[in-house]
Order: structure tokens, then sequence, then C-alpha cells
């Protein structure tokens, strides 16, 4: 196994709805975590909050919320399903992602991690990393925020062996003996017989380090995917504008986009949820033509529907909800390399239904029925989807015009042949239609036809399909 870890040690900040700089986080009248500019005036954890602000009067406090910093790592544990299906949550601020099967999807280590860093720094996160063969060493190599690589259990000891003592965070009293040993890194302590560890340290720390060492196992919790997905993120700031609005849905989708690939599952519809600054929630809806799993395709199609929404009242949150889902369906990789492929043609009708609107762009399907003007049926589409019913087969011979006319025109008749810009001459024999007698006497409906199809040409040369019945001569359609 391989594991990449991911520490982060702003979290009690990067969790905060409003985010100001320099900040810090206050647990029982201490800093408890401070940002960078805050530390670089002279701001650190364990700190009493008056000598912070005697330090920097600015500074901005918050209370410590344990709640929230729970939801961003359960929120970027369904993220990172995008990259593996085993995830582990190593609370409070730590995530595991066990990428040893994944290595040939992407392309190698550095690519999963680099994929990962950009991830994280999209979101307004700044991880530590590492990567190594056991969890625990993977952890405590992030801690140090050195972006350890380890492939292998060489590697990874060499690494271990430079480590401070304090990288694990054992209790008090334990560093205070080791302190009292004069043992400084973990290969020191490593060394020093294990018996006599366990007298002094206890059963705790010996066993740590047999299990980052890789010497006993070491198994993780996996972290269960929720079985639908539904997210709520707090802005930072009141949203006036809609376009403004697509920070907040960036995150929301690469979140869904995360918990689709590891539940191997496609979205249909889903629902992002505007919560107002006057208590009330307005609901935009978001169709695709087809099950979609793909960020890109979600922000495009988001991007289209800000352009048009006029919020009633500023917004102060935004929620994502899941709420037509399909089981993803696996497919084969090419044998041969491919050339990319553009946007297909129903991602690009979703696109022109949120632009335009949704009764301006519809599609044609077939319907089951063999008179011509019921043959064919305008739906949404997104209702029609990517499957469409098939329409009665016509014997081989019989051909279709493209071109069909809302209503059949009636045609003259001179010396016994139809007349339409000129004497149409017949070029094709007889194709009786009988049909619809199911539906005669209800309102719209075509009722029962009872007619014989011609191919006709005039004398410009336009092809034309007409058909005679009781009523006479009539022209439905043209030949391209």
């Amino acid at each position: 196994m391989l594991w990449l870890a991911l520490h982060f040690p702003w979290l009690p900040i990067e969790a905060l709805p409003l985010r100001q700089s320099p900040s810090a986080v206050v647990v029982r009248g201490r800093v408890w975590v401070a940002d960078a500019e805050a530390m670089a005036a002279g701001i650190v954890p364990g700190q009493k909050l008056s000598t912070a602000l005697g330090l920097l009067p600015g500074l901005a406090t918050f209370e410590r919320d344990t709640a929230r910093e729970q939801q961003a790592l359960e929120s970027l544990a369904c993220w990172a399903g995008r990259f593996t299906p085993t995830v582990s949550l190593a609370p409070p601020n730590e995530l595991l992602l066990e990428i040893g099967g994944c290595l040939r999807l992407f392309g190698g280590i550095q690519t999963i991690v680099s994929a990962v860093a950009a991830g994280c720094a999209e979101q307004a996160y700044a991880p530590g990393w590492a990567v190594a063969p056991t969890a625990l060493a993977a952890r405590w190599l992030a801690r140090q925020g050195s972006g350890a690589l380890c492939a292998d259990l060489t590697s990874l000891h060499a690494a271990l062996a430079a480590l401070p003592c304090s990288a694990p965070a054992w209790a008090v009293e334990v560093n205070g003996r080791l302190e009292s040993f004069g043992v400084r890194q973990l290969g020191a302590l490593r060394a020093m017989p294990a018996a006599g560890l366990r007298r002094r340290l206890g059963n705790g720390p010996v066993d740590d380090l047999a299990r980052a060492w890789g010497e006993i196992p070491d198994p993780q919790p996996a972290f269960a995917f929720p079985e639908r997905f539904a997210l709520n993120l707090e802005l930072p700031s009141r949203v006036e504008q809609a376009e403004a609005l697509l920070f907040a849905g960036q995150r929301l989708f690469a979140t869904l986009a995360g918990w689709l690939s590891a539940r191997q599952l496609r979205v249909r519809r889903c629902t992002l949820r505007l919560t107002h600054d006057d208590g009330e929630a307005s609901d935009l809806s978001l169709g695709f033509a087809e099950p979609a799993s793909e960020e890109g395709r979600f922000l495009r199609l988001l991007r289209e529907h800000l352009g048009r929404l006029v919020l009633r009242a500023p917004v102060e949150a935004v929620g994502l909800l899941a709420d037509e889902v399909t089981e993803s369906q696996g497919h084969s990789a090419h044998l041969f390399d491919q050339a990319p492929e553009g946007e297909g043609t129903l991602a690009c009708l979703e696109r022109l239904r949120a632009r335009l609107g949704t009764e301006a762009v519809q599609v044609l399907l077939p319907v089951a029925d063999h008179r011509p003007e019921c043959a064919s049926s305008a739906q949404d589409v997104v209702s029609a989807g990517p499957k469409t019913p098939t329409r009665p087969a016509s014997p081989a011979s019989h051909v279709r015009p493209l071109w069909l006319l809302p209503a059949p025109q009636a045609l003259s008749e001179q010396a016994g042949r139809p007349y339409w810009h000129g004497p149409l001459r017949l070029l094709s024999r007889p194709e009786r239609l009988e049909s619809g007698w199911w539906d005669e006497g209800e309102q719209g409906a075509a009722g029962d036809v009872r007619r014989d199809y011609f191919v006709a040409r005039n004398p410009q040369g336009q092809w034309t399909w007409i058909f005679r019945d009781a009523g006479g001569w009539f022209l439905h359609g043209l030949f391209a």
C-alpha cells in the first residue's frame, strides 16, 4: 500500500466562512491557531489572547468550531474520492488517501500529488503532505511539511530516522522523558532497546514506532461516503450578484464530482439551494441531457444559469443536493491513443437550454406511429435523455422526406394530375397508410387516416411527397 497523507495545520481557520487576515482561533483565552500574517507578528499557539492583541491590535479572533472542522474534513474526503475510493479520516486535521492502486490510472505518484495539491489550493486549503508505505509514517512526515515522497521502505526508514521526536505528538509526559534521555530524533529512539522503552514510555509509543516502520499492521478505518449527497456552504459575505456565486459553486461541484467518482454514480439533476439574508430559500435546478460526473461540465452549465439569474435578495449560504443519480456504466479504455474529444451534442444542448430557456431548446424523438404528422414529438432535452424509443420499421422501398409541412397543403388538380408549381409527375407506386382509428375524435389528434402516398416531381425539378385521400390531393413533405 502507498498512503498520501494531508495535514491541515490551519483547518480551524480555513473551515470558517469568514476569513480575514491576520486572524487567529482562540480556545479558553489562548491562541489555538494563527495564520501566517499573525505568526509573522510574533503570535504563536498557546499564547494568551491579551498578549496576542498587544502584539497585533488588528488581530481578528474567532472561537474554535470543531463541528465546522469535522464538516470541512468530511467534505475534503468526499472531494478526494476522485483520486481513490479508499479514504480515511484522521481527526482533527488529517486525511489519508490510499493511492497505491491508482498510480497507473493517473500516471505516477507525482501526478497524483500535484493534482491533489492543486485541488486543495483551489478550495483555499494549504495542507502539508507526504507519501509513504505506512499510514502513520505518512502522517508524521506530513506534519513536518517537507513534502517527503517515500515509495519504498528503505527510503521511508531513512526519512523517519531524521524526524524529531515531537513529530508523533505523543503525550506531554512522554516528550518530557525523551528530553531527559537526551533523545532528539526518532532514529536514535528506535535504536534503543524496546523492552526498556516499554517500561519507561509505555506500550503506545513503542507500538507506534513499529507501525510507522511497517513491522506490525496498521489498518485504517475507511471513510463511508454518504448515501445521499447534500452539502451546505456558508458564504464569507452577502452576495448580491448571481455571477459571484460561481466560486462557491466550484467548491460544491468539486466535492460532488469526488463523491460521484467514489460511489461510481452519475447525476441527472441537482439543485442549488440559495439561502437569502431574510431567511428564505430559493432553488436553482440544474438538469443534464445525460447523466454526468465531470466537474468542468457542472461549472459550464452553472455559469450559463448564473448569467441569467436575478437574485431576489442577497445570498448568505449555498447548498447543493444531488436529486437524481444513476449508476455509472463502466467502459474500456482505448487500445491506442485517441484524439481528445470536444463537447458532446447533449452537453451543448444543455448549455443552450440554460442560456435560451427550456422551451427554446427541444429535441425531436421518434414515436411509434405510422402517421407522418404523429411520428415525432418535441421534448425537453433533459427529459428526453440519451435513449429514445424506436419507430415502426418501414419497408426498404419506402422513402421519407426530412421536411414535413406543419399541415398537409391542398393541391389543385389539372387534367387529372396534381399541380404544384406545374404538373406533378408520379415517380413511385402508391404507399397505403391506414392508421389512427383509436384516437379519432380526440382534441388535437390526427384521427383515422386512409391515404395513398407518392413521390412526385414538378417541372422545376423539385421532389415532393404527396398523398391522395377522399378529399383530393395534398402536399405533405419536400425532399432536400
